[in-house]
């Protein structure tokens, strides 16, 4: 039962960066049908950047608030200036876009920044929580806190603002969007810099636990559009439930059978369920009229 916890706990803990990510890779999509394969880049911003202004002295929660703020530029800036210079593109071309200006954001970090890794002292302290014979450290608990107050504040968002259904109006029909009074252009920049927003969230989080480096973007994105995909891309709770499933799957695959495959039991869970729900588990139906 202690073995058991622990693995659930371990995978919990990874599978909510997994849905922080999923979350941004979400809110992107809703926007504007993109695939911002640099989503987790933001990951790697929130946790370097925080790294290296507590390392200078500045107080931890202020640094993590400027490491923010500092991802949410980056991501302007990339909708800026990649995306909607490239409005009207195939979708294939945005993603190519994307996954351009990710390198290129790993290049520049690898400048500012060092290759090796980084971590952050814990929140609350390091004493682990005992649960049963299980330990839960306590950054767990601010990272799993994390994700769920960032997924019912973008539910909120989405749902119940003005705001965050000229998103959903953006991404349904862009022209009538923009005929019906919405600035779709401000409204994609807002999709953007929020995700960065959210990315960066899950990087000054989970770095006191995993550690951060100048290339964790590239894991990072794998991993959140493999949650985004399990879910159903598109949805919030499909996000959240994509990313805690894959953390469950890779820790009681790797706990259970071998570390070695961990990253490969993963994937295989998801074309399964995308062989049988193509359009993951919480994926709706799409209309398109002609």
């Amino acid at each position: 039962m202690a073995e058991f916890l622990q693995f659930a706990f371990s995978g919990l803990t990874v599978g909510a960066v997994y849905a922080l990510v999923a979350l941004g890779f979400t809110l992107i999509y809703n926007a504007s049908d993109v695939v911002n394969f640099a989503q987790g880049d933001f990951v790697m911003i929130g946790g370097m950047s925080t790294v290296f202004l507590y390392a200078t002295g500045v107080p931890l929660p202020l640094a993590a608030i400027i490491a923010i703020l500092t991802a949410v530029i980056v991501g302007l800036l990339l909708h800026r200036l990649a995306i909607e210079p490239a409005r009207g593109a195939s979708p294939v071309t945005l993603i190519i876009i994307t996954i351009g200006a990710s390198m290129f954001i790993r290049g520049v970090a690898q400048i500012v920044f060092d290759k090796q890794f980084h971590q952050l002292p814990a929140f609350s302290g390091d004493r682990p929580i005992e649960i049963l014979g299980a330990t839960l450290l306590p950054q767990s608990l601010w990272v799993l806190g994390g994700g769920l107050a960032v997924f019912v504040a973008l539910w909120l968002f989405l749902e119940r603002t003005l705001v965050g259904k000229a998103v959903l109006a953006t991404a349904a029909n862009r022209l009538g969007a923009r005929l019906v009074g919405i600035n779709t252009a401000v409204i994609l920049a807002i999709a953007f810099g929020v995700s960065a927003a959210i990315g960066a969230l899950a990087g000054v989080l989970a770095t006191p636990i995993t550690l951060t480096r100048f290339d964790l973007g590239t894991i990072m994105t794998l991993k959140g559009f493999a949650a985004a995909m399990l879910g159903g891309m598109g949805s919030p709770l499909g996000a959240v439930v994509g990313g805690l499933l894959l953390g469950l799957i890779e820790a009681f695959g790797a706990g259970y059978i071998s570390s070695v495959y961990k990253d490969g039991f993963s994937f295989i869970a998801i074309l399964v369920v995308l062989f049988v729900m193509p359009r993951g588990l919480f994926g709706g139906r799409s209309v398109e009229r002609v």
